[in-house]
């Protein structure tokens, strides 16, 4: 079975490196470019599991996560926020917005992997 993941991220050098980590492991990997752009994208697939960063321009991290939780059909896909913050109050608000975990950049490759297969699979 192939998981598809959504990443979205405003830097191309982080989306190519989780493209790098998941395809190996078996992933499917759509991208975007920041959470208006990840929204657009969410019309088009029925992703397994998303990973976000927080700091984006246009739609950040937790605009993208509420946005996404509003939708009924993305309402229990698992959000994996990928990001360089590691600040308590920034981690129990993507919580309270819906997230289901936090990965603090630089992030190791397997770990990303067997986190997604545990939220996802």
């Amino acid at each position: 079975m192939t998981l598809e993941i959504l990443a979205v991220d405003d830097s191309r050098t982080m989306r190519d490196m989780i493209r790098l980590a998941l395809t190996p492991a078996g992933f499917t990997v759509h991208t975007a470019d920041d959470g208006v752009h990840g929204i657009e994208v969410l019309d088009d697939i029925r992703p397994d599991a998303i990973i976000t960063d927080i700091n984006m321009p246009r739609m950040d991290g937790f605009g993208f996560i509420d946005a996404v939780r509003g939708q009924n059909k993305h309402r229990a896909t698992p959000i994996l926020v990928l990001t360089t913050e590691a600040a308590p109050e920034l981690k129990a608000r993507a919580r309270e917005a819906g997230a289901t975990g936090w990965i603090v950049k630089p992030f190791d490759p397997e770990k990303l992997v067997k986190a997604l297969k545990m939220v996802a699979g």
